[in-house]
């Protein structure tokens, strides 16, 4: 799915992988994880007095969108 003309770099492939999950919904094989991530750093987050949760929810869906990119 990837174009042989376009780069192949990170910020191309999560931008591919971010429209796919926003296209296929639950049906995408990344929404699962990069939502159980979102919520694995919004409840951490939530432990730690200097972080908010919506930045250990970004932080915990980055991370994942990361890990499903770069196994």
């Amino acid at each position: 799915m990837t174009d042989p003309n376009r780069p192949n770099d990170l910020l191309s492939e999560a931008r591919d992988e971010i429209v796919g999950m926003g296209k296929q919904g639950m049906a995408h094989p990344s929404t699962k994880p990069v939502l159980t991530g979102a919520a694995v750093g919004a409840v951490a987050a939530t432990v730690l007095p200097v972080i908010t949760w919506p930045v250990g929810l970004i932080a915990g869906a980055g991370f994942m969108l990361y890990k499903r990119l770069r196994p």
